[in-house]
């Protein structure tokens, strides 16, 4: 049986983080500026809410990022992270985002290429940006390097994006508030491939909620990822 590395994805890597910590920091830097009455319980994941499948291992406790870490200046993107795309739609966004998460390279890009490249697609709204549940996906550098080391890579294909339910029914009960931050919550699903030295490879459904700004005459932006699936 061929040894796996922990594989960069929101189901392994993303679920070593202390939950509850994820959820306040979301919490405080998301739901509670969105001033939407009941997104809390989308971008927090409470309720129905859950984590994504997939199996692969979770890394190592040693080996999670730092919440505090710096984030680094955008990028207009690396080898294997690919450019903001000028998408009118809320769901389109964030099925490219999605999928620009779910894929990376080590053998071309680093992993200061990787974060800058990510963050290029963060919304510059310091009030409603929270690079902390972004950065979160991308493992510390000693372990980035041990998946350089097997030339660990991944594409992604995304099947569907839509808005959970209880984020239409929020807007529904007060249209009006989405203007205060013009996020839109939005569920992506789809697959990711994973492939690594001599062969080994293996693919895993993916599921991600996402915190969308849609402010009128500005390229669509990434604000947040939730802890936890909601559909």
């Amino acid at each position: 049986m061929r040894n796996r590395l922990p594989s960069l994805s929101l189901s392994s890597y993303g679920a070593s983080w202390s939950v509850n910590r994820r959820i306040a920091m979301v919490t405080c830097a998301v739901a509670v500026l969105l001033a939407l009455a009941g997104i809390v319980a989308v971008v927090t994941g409470s309720g129905s809410g859950h984590q994504a499948a997939g199996t692969a291992a979770s890394a190592p406790v040693g080996s999670r990022p730092s919440s505090a870490e710096t984030a680094p200046k955008p990028s207009s993107g690396s080898e294997s992270v690919p450019k903001p795309p000028q998408i009118a739609d809320p769901v389109a966004y964030a099925k490219a985002t999605a999928q620009m998460l779910w894929a990376y390279d080590t053998r071309a890009t680093s992993r200061d290429q990787q974060l800058a490249g990510m963050r290029a697609w963060m919304t510059t709204e310091t009030k409603y940006a929270d690079w902390a549940s972004v950065a979160g996906q991308v493992p510390d550098p000693v372990l980035w390097s041990r998946m350089a080391d097997q030339d660990q890579h991944a594409t992604a294909h995304v099947t569907e994006g839509h808005y959970p339910s209880a984020f239409k029914q929020a807007l529904a009960n007060d249209p009006s508030a989405i203007t205060e931050a013009y996020i839109y919550v939005v569920t992506v699903n789809g697959t990711q491939q994973i492939a690594w030295k001599k062969g080994g490879s293996g693919a895993e459904e993916r599921a991600v909620t996402l915190a969308i700004q849609c402010r009128p005459n500005h390229d669509r932006t990434l604000a947040a990822l939730a802890p936890s699936v909601t559909q």
